[in-house]
């Protein structure tokens, strides 16, 4: 039996008009593929629905029972179809993933904006977790994809580099290095800096850079903000990478351009191996291919030569 919704609009087409010509001219059909559809629709069930005669067309007994259950299984299935068109059209689904704080509440916003705008209708679920969750997420089906800094494929996980960022000195407009055009860990790995937590994605990369020595550490903190506050209140200085650079926008505060022995930091994009892509989460991950990378370059600093005066 090959029931299809040509079928089921056929057959209500001709239940309620009660001829074959208006119905097929309603079904945008011709009389003679109108009455073919309801001939194989018949001999599919193995039953006449209609009764005809040179006036009239009428349903039989089982013609009145299927036009009970069509009534239901019509509306069910058009429905059914009309969601996974708006699916198919970007017009209805969601998209979940999980990203870095410092990704999510500076550069994520924006393109999540520019996502909603082209396609409302799509829900963007977001979870601001550290790196390493951001894999466990993912591995968990928690979420589609993931946006984290420097990490490795593995045989579960596609990894891809969309950007990469670099890293400053965050200090106090009166520390001695704050009119430096640039600096090298020489400069630095005696400070006393204020650091983060051993599950930061920055404090990772950092340790990673000057390994075996070691930074000197004056405080340890959990945020970025927080880290802003120490700085802005003469506690110390830290290092920070292009895509924090947005917490440090402080009156009295200085981002000095720093060269680190592993100098970029990776910003990447996790998926599982396993699983494919909803069409939601195609358009988003397309849009963060076009534009992370541009927006990471537009949070550096300018050159210290070309600040404005």
């Amino acid at each position: 039996m090959n029931l299809s919704v040509r079928h089921m609009r056929a057959f209500t087409a001709l239940a309620s008009l009660r001829s074959f010509t208006r119905a097929a001219e309603h079904c945008c059909l011709t009389q003679s593929a109108f009455s073919a559809l309801i001939a194989n629709l018949e001999s599919d069930l193995g039953v006449k629905l209609f009764s005809r005669n040179t006036r009239n067309v009428e349903l039989t007994a089982e013609g009145q029972a299927f036009q009970e259950i069509v009534a239901h299984l019509l509306p069910e299935t058009e429905r059914a179809l009309a969601e996974m068109r708006d699916h198919v059209e970007r017009r209805k689904g969601k998209v979940a993933l999980a990203a870095l704080p410092s990704i999510s509440a500076g550069i994520l916003p924006g393109l999540i904006a520019r996502y909603s705008a082209a396609y409302p209708g799509i829900a963007v679920h977001v979870e601001d977790v550290a790196s390493t969750v951001c894999l466990d997420m993912v591995r968990d089906r928690k979420v589609d994809f993931a946006l984290c800094a420097a990490a490795s494929p593995s045989v579960d996980l596609d990894i891809e580099v969309l950007a990469r960022d670099t890293f400053y000195l965050i200090c106090a407009d009166g520390h001695p290095l704050a009119r430096r055009r640039h600096l090298e860990v020489r400069d630095v790995i005696d400070l006393p800096i204020i650091g983060f937590e051993r599950n930061s994605s920055i404090r990772q990369h950092l340790d990673a850079a000057v390994y075996p020595r070691q930074w000197r550490r004056g405080h340890q903190v959990n945020s970025l903000s927080t880290a802003a506050g120490f700085v802005a209140a003469g506690l110390g200085v830290t290092i920070a990478p292009t895509l924090a650079l947005y917490q440090f926008r402080i009156a009295g505060l200085r981002a000095v351009p720093l060269t680190l022995p592993i100098n970029e930091r990776d910003i990447c994009l996790a998926r599982r191996r396993d699983a494919a892509d909803s069409l939601a989460a195609q358009a988003f991950i397309g849009l963060m291919r076009e534009h992370l990378p541009p927006a990471v370059q537009a949070m550096a600093p300018p050159p210290a030569g070309k600040r404005a005066r």
